[in-house]
């Protein structure tokens, strides 16, 4: 069974940072994209950040280049998400997610993604 757990969450002033990290168990780290998306309240699911298992590239959301970077420990089956001068409007729930035999566009998370993890709350206040 895949299993995604997203943690690190929480309530941070806007300019600091949050680390936050998805551990997956029962899904092979290989030739695989994990996604890190968030929605707000009102709004729709978007796409933050993706990377590949197969060679560690990544892509982000306009929304979160040069503030998010995103890595992965394969030995962990880990992925973090290091979010750098956050934003009241980054303030959403986020999830991990997790496709087999899928691509990482340098945009961020593409396509349909199959095994999603609970969310994780980051509210961030001006």
């Amino acid at each position: 069974e895949v299993q995604l757990q997203a943690s690190g969450g929480g309530l941070v002033q806007a300019g600091g940072s949050l680390r936050l990290s998805c551990a997956v168990s029962g899904f092979a780290f290989d030739d695989d994209a994990i996604g890190w998306f968030r929605q707000a309240p009102g709004k729709e699911r978007e796409g933050v950040s993706c990377i590949s298992t197969t060679d560690g590239s990544a892509g982000y959301a306009d929304s979160a280049k040069g503030r998010f970077t995103i890595s992965s420990d394969n030995a962990k089956n880990t992925v973090y998400l290091q979010m750098n001068s956050l934003k009241p409007e980054d303030t959403a729930v986020y999830y991990c997610a997790a496709v087999a035999y899928h691509y990482c566009s340098d945009y961020g998370p593409v396509g349909e993604y199959d095994y999603w993890g609970r969310g994780t709350q980051v509210t961030v206040s001006s």
